[in-house]
């Protein structure tokens, strides 16, 4: 198991979009997995797209938060080929349930405790 730390996405200069996916996976879920992460992968040959984060509680649901540049950059995810055939594919066999929430990010800030980077 890799002992990568995970760190949050920085804040980025608005304005910008935060797209939140909170999802309830049905059990088991074979395969999904491998494709979360090749989709993390093409996420990011995405025009606009600036980063995401995501968690899941032992209960089962799962929050990933995209952010986008612009509501453009989220079309072309929304309509990328693989993206598609994984949500089509995600309704019929991983998800019990999900919502999908975008928000226009108009104050942003971080904050890092030196000497922990």
């Amino acid at each position: 198991m890799s002992e990568q730390r995970i760190t949050p996405v920085p804040a980025h200069r608005p304005p910008y979009y935060a797209v939140v996916f909170t999802s309830l996976r049905a059990e088991p879920d074979p395969g999904y997995g491998e494709t979360a992460e090749r989709l993390g992968d093409l996420v990011k040959d995405v025009p606009g797209f600036l980063g995401e984060d995501s968690a899941r509680t032992p209960g089962g649901l799962g929050i990933t938060v995209a952010y986008f540049r612009d509501l453009a950059g989220i079309e072309r995810w929304r309509a990328h080929e693989e993206h598609r055939a994984a949500k089509e594919y995600g309704r019929a066999h991983w998800y019990e349930r999900y919502s999908l929430h975008i928000a226009k990010v108009e104050h942003s800030h971080g904050f890092e405790r030196p000497g922990t980077g």
